[in-house]
């Protein structure tokens, strides 16, 4: 397989991934609406619907095409986990939202690296220098940072006698 379409294949792997990141970013905000929690995620669900739409301006540049077959997927999967990260399944609501903030951790982390592989590649690949990657590396760094915390709180409530 040529790198041209391993690099579509790599970057429709992260896009479908980042339509789960943008509905459980939604979802928590919407849960935990007028809570400390909801006020800091509603600047970072924004932030990464912007991204989403960054890697979709990066695709069509590249002239590669979205998988629809990737996104079902992405959007199935993300549907699938919240059968799996519920407080009826796992008989804590502390747990779940322990779980769902890892869950949009590693989504974030998921992200950095694909921002800092590009940005490697763009060294060696004029098609992607014009991509601010260190712009969206920070953002993702400020976005881990802010869940962060909240990811602490939640583990203490859960676990704590």
């Amino acid at each position: 397989m040529a790198a041209y379409e391993l690099l579509g294949t790599y970057l429709n792997e992260h896009l479908a991934g980042s339509a789960s990141g943008v509905e459980l970013a939604e979802r928590l905000c919407s849960d935990h609406e007028g809570t400390p929690l909801g006020t800091a995620l509603r600047p970072l669900a924004q932030d990464i619907k912007e991204d989403r739409a960054s890697l979709e301006d990066l695709m069509e540049g590249l002239g590669i095409e979205k998988s629809s077959v990737k996104q079902a997927v992405g959007w199935g999967l993300e549907k699938l986990s919240r059968l799996r990260i519920n407080k009826q399944l796992i008989g804590s609501s502390e747990l779940t939202r322990l779980l769902q903030i890892e869950t949009l951790s590693l989504g974030v982390e998921g992200k950095l690296a694909m921002w800092r592989a590009l940005q490697e590649v763009a060294a060696v690949d004029a098609r992607l220098a014009a991509t601010d990657f260190d712009r969206l590396i920070a953002r993702a760094r400020q976005q881990r940072e802010t869940l962060e915390p909240h990811r602490l709180e939640a583990a203490a409530k859960a676990f704590s006698p």
